[in-house]
């Protein structure tokens, strides 16, 4: 009996591990098909299938990874649509900008300092004759010509010449792209100036032509003015005497606006043929107040010239003159306070300086820049009579000489210009 109830007892504990581990195989097959779900379900969010989500399960357990993971796709499907959106919106701004780019009529290329083109606009491949992405990789000299030695990161309006389009007139400039990987690249901008430098070409050959036949007649004027004043036509009444007197002295600027366009006009073909030779100043700047001083004396004013140590300068006596006397009629033109000119002459390290002070009007600080620059006149707001070439002009005499000319003034109180010259 006892040996029938311990079999009976081992048979009930094999049957009961029998049942525990079928139970416990179950449980690890489904942990196994979860498990295998997790892994497929990673595997394609891995390689950018989004829409894959894992099926609810009742078990609790499972059901809080489940609901993490799928969340996690959502998440990441809604990154995936934003950033297709912020894609497609990068590429529309590109096309715009590469657009507009092309539409421009200067044509752009970027460069490596090894001056090998990296990009070109369609502009420059019409320019260069070479299609598309031919051109890339291409060294910049293979197309362009200088006209001097250059430097990519001092190219500012140099002209230069294309070896396709050898008929055109271009200048080039460049700009030094800051980027964050060390490289150094250059964006070059080359304009086509053809019509510019025409036009300029035909205005200067006009302004020449007209100027030149103006100053006929008015030589022919001039004359006759000369011989009325003095009496080869009869005499006169001083009535008539003061008005011939005023014509002559209007006759004379306009003659010497007529020469300053003329003169302007050679520097610009041929530049300055410069006679220089050694003049003492005292007595070249006293013989130009001589001639000035009636022009001054209808103004009211007195042009003072005290004389100091007699300075020897080398230069073009009639160049130095005209240069002298322009600043000093600009001086009596701008000073409406009926003080004196004031000229004096000096010596700093290396040059010799010519000064002429009014105490007139001034010029206003954001006009001291450009009284030097071609056709600017001072005189238009003043209504006078003024080309705006005077001060140009002289600025071009000083130049030609090694020297310079500065301006500084203070409204309604001073303007001083002063002559530098090599001593």
């Amino acid at each position: 009996m006892l040996w029938y109830l311990i079999n009976l007892g081992i048979i009930a504990v094999f049957v009961g591990l029998f049942l525990i581990t079928r139970q416990t195989n179950k449980r690890w097959s489904k942990i196994n098909d979860y498990l295998g779900t997790v892994t497929n379900t990673v595997n394609s969010i891995r390689y950018g299938n989004l829409s894959t989500k894992i099926e609810k399960l009742e078990h609790p357990t499972y059901q809080s990874v489940t609901d993490s993971i799928n969340r996690m796709v959502e998440t990441l499907n809604d990154r995936e649509k934003m950033i297709i959106e912020y894609q497609a919106e990068l590429m529309r701004q590109n096309k715009l900008l590469e657009s507009v780019i092309n539409s421009l009529s200067d044509g752009i290329l970027i460069v490596n300092e090894q001056l090998q083109i990296l990009r070109a606009t369609p502009q420059i491949s019409e320019w260069f004759g070479i299609k598309g992405h031919d051109i890339i990789g291409k060294h910049i000299t293979d197309f362009l010509q200088f006209t001097e030695k250059f430097s990519l990161d001092r190219l500012n309006n140099k002209d230069v010449f294309i070896k396709h389009t050898p008929t055109n007139n271009f200048i080039i400039s460049s700009i030094k792209l800051s980027l964050d990987d060390n490289k150094k690249r250059y964006v070059l901008i080359i304009k086509d100036i053809t019509n510019e430098r025409e036009i300029e070409t035909l205005k200067e050959d006009f302004v020449a032509t007209l100027t030149h036949d103006l100053k006929v007649p008015i030589v022919a004027e001039a004359n006759i003015l000369e011989f009325l004043l003095s009496g080869k036509f009869g005499e006169i009444n001083e009535k008539q005497k003061v008005a011939l007197k005023n014509m002559k002295s209007s006759n004379k600027e306009l003659i010497e606006l007529v020469q300053i366009v003329l003169e302007t006009y050679k520097i610009n073909e041929k530049g300055f043929k410069l006679l220089k030779e050694n003049i003492k100043l005292n007595g070249f700047i006293t013989e130009i107040i001589k001639d000035i001083t009636p022009f001054a004396s209808l103004s009211g004013l007195k042009v003072n010239f005290k004389e100091g140590r007699d300075i020897k300068v080398t230069a073009d006596a009639m160049q130095l003159e005209r240069v002298i006397k322009n600043l000093i009629n600009n001086a009596i033109a701008h000073s409406n306070t009926k003080k004196d000119i004031d000229i004096s002459t000096g010596e700093i390290p290396g040059f010799i300086t010519i000064s002429v002070t009014d105490y007139g009007q001034g010029i206003p600080p954001k006009e001291l820049k450009l009284i030097f620059n071609k056709y600017y006149s001072a005189s238009k707001k003043f209504r006078k009579i003024g080309t705006g070439l005077g001060l140009y002009l002289s600025q071009q005499i000083i130049r030609s000489h090694g020297g310079e000319i500065s301006v500084e003034s203070e409204e309604n109180v001073r303007t001083e210009f002063c002559i530098k010259i090599p001593s």
